[in-house]
């Protein structure tokens, strides 16, 4: 490695190197399920005070996948004991009988949280979707206006997937304050949100995209690298500086069938420190943060505090 690492760090893989260690591997699937267990707990202690958290899918057409994620979904919230509804409606649905079950949605006291399931079929204006709910029933964190508040290091609803790669840094001892961190991938998704709450955590961040110049040499530069662009086996052994936390939010689809994410877990796994695999790592944080929206927003429906996050304050400077 031409990347010279400093302090313990440096020693650290020094001997992982010399002695064969492989990277810790971050579980998301027990991260996952102990986040959905203190869920639980917050529902309950909501449901004593009066208010049962509500979430409400809305799925538009037939798509399998769009169907299963729904499902999936469905059985984490009523699991932690969400009032959980989905609203199925057909292909044919028009952009004015969407818009105006959203707004029956935004108008229902009983529903803390709003989810319009992505993709919409086609004819269906997702960005006008997303900005017809009430920005504090947005548990997907799309809204525009929770994503000027994540710039703006205001309180907000925080997209899930970006908010589980946090978790999993926290949950796992990764230090994040004062660390480089590079984010390969640029999406509103999660590229771009992560890179904020990066900086909300007094990160320094490096967002890189398909016209950086000299990808692997930004990406030797990350204490902390996560990728999230969807192509498979980018993310390469000699990529990686010794010790990094590096996290796959990546999910490809290998020529035998089985799933993979961008990063050659095998070989990175010889030099990083922390490594998620895929599946198993970032993915089962996605529903897991979204259940924890959905109680934050009922809780501050009634301006009650039950220790659920806030978006992370940050410093300008």
């Amino acid at each position: 490695m031409s990347q010279v690492v400093q302090g313990k760090g440096a020693d650290d893989a020094a001997r992982k190197l010399e002695t064969g260690m492989t990277a810790k591997r971050i579980d998301g699937k027990a991260i996952a399920a102990q986040l959905r267990a203190e869920v639980a707990e917050g529902v309950a202690e909501l449901v004593q005070l009066g208010v049962r958290p509500g979430l409400t899918v809305v799925l538009v057409g037939e798509d399998p996948a769009s169907q299963v994620y729904v499902r999936n979904k469905d059985r984490a919230a009523e699991a932690a004991g969400f009032l959980v509804r989905t609203i199925k409606l057909p292909a044919e649905t028009t952009q004015a009988e969407l818009m105006e079950a959203v707004a029956k949605l935004n108008a229902d006291a009983s529903v803390h949280g709003i989810l319009v399931q992505l993709p919409l079929p086609r004819g269906l204006d997702e960005d006008a979707v997303v900005r017809a709910i009430d920005p504090d029933k947005d548990v997907d964190g799309l809204h525009p206006e929770n994503v000027a508040r994540l710039v703006m290091g205001s309180e907000g609803l925080v997209p899930c997937t970006p908010a589980g790669c946090i978790e999993l840094l926290d949950r796992s001892g990764v230090e994040i304050e004062g660390r480089h961190a590079v984010v390969v991938g640029r999406s509103m998704l999660v590229g771009k949100p992560l890179a904020q709450l990066l900086l909300a955590r007094n990160a320094t961040v490096t967002t890189c995209h398909s016209r950086s110049r000299d990808l692997p040499a930004l990406c030797r530069q990350a204490d902390i690298l996560v990728s999230a662009v969807g192509r498979l086996g980018l993310i390469r052994a000699d990529w990686v500086r010794p010790g990094a936390a590096v996290l796959d939010v990546g999910i490809n689809r290998r020529e035998d069938g089985k799933l993979a994410g961008d990063v050659a877990y095998e070989e990175v796994s010889a030099v990083a420190g922390f490594i998620t695999p895929v599946p198993g790592g970032v993915g089962p944080m996605t529903i897991a943060m979204l259940l924890r929206n959905t109680l934050t927003a009922a809780a501050r429906s009634r301006d009650l505090e039950l220790g659920a996050p806030k978006a992370p304050s940050s410093d300008p400077s």
